[in-house]
């Protein structure tokens, strides 16, 4: 299988070598196509392109993976090239016509977090500290040290642009969802996949970047059912 691996928001795909290597291992390819991560104006449909652009020509079947806000832009790129399997990890579901700006206050999300809010104070203003407390818990911290050079600034126009399609993909779907994300609790995955997607979550340990903390067990729940 070739797995093709988008991450969440302003994440360099580079973050995903840990889980490449261990996809290696178990006999599968894996691909992180560069996004133009350097465009304000890029947005969800943007990234697809360029995915689609890196992966013509490679061996089939694919497997799309998106983690986090990478669920706007593997759902595009499933709609548009023949793939055998959409996975989503951590996802933001889009809904048709929402943008990823809307789409915390349409899912009620302050509200899902509201005690890490509490303590930690509004999203806007989180620094080091509370982001590294948010996703980082469960990351060892030579590979998050590591990966902090993949770190990086949304770009606006991932949040502006509304999703563009009128229906979900006719692609089989499934949803990691981990038990321990801080960033989605499960509770809170579990009710938006349900609605959105019609789609029981498969639970996974750890938070909410399994492909830093855990890519040996992402890699094995990627090849598991594919």
């Amino acid at each position: 299988m070739t797995f093709v691996l988008i991450p969440g928001a302003g994440i360099d795909p580079g973050a995903w070598c840990w889980t490449i290597t261990e996809l290696a291992v178990r006999g599968h390819r894996g691909v992180a196509p560069a996004l133009p991560l350097d465009d304000p104006d890029a947005g969800p449909t943007a990234h697809a392109e360029a995915v689609i652009k890196a992966v013509r020509g490679l061996p089939g079947p694919l497997v799309v993976v998106g983690q986090s806000l990478g669920a706007f832009s593997a759902s595009l790129v499933a709609a548009r090239i023949e793939v055998s399997e959409l996975v989503l990890v951590a996802p933001m579901v889009p809904a048709p016509g929402e943008t990823a700006g809307d789409w915390w206050a349409d899912v009620e999300h302050g509200e899902a977090i509201a005690p890490l809010i509490e303590r930690l104070g509004p999203m806007s203003a989180w620094g080091p500290e509370e982001l590294a407390e948010v996703f980082l818990h469960d990351v060892p911290a030579d590979i998050a040290s590591a990966a902090a050079r993949f770190n990086g600034v949304p770009a606006p126009g991932m949040f502006r642009e509304p999703w563009p399609l009128s229906a979900w993909p006719q692609v089989p779907t499934r949803v990691l969802a981990p038990r321990d994300d801080r960033l989605f609790p499960l509770a809170f995955q579990r009710r938006v996949v349900r609605r959105r997607l019609g789609l029981a979550v498969e639970e996974m340990p750890g938070g909410h970047v399994p492909m830093l903390a855990r890519p040996a067990e992402l890699a094995d729940r990627l090849a598991r059912r594919s």
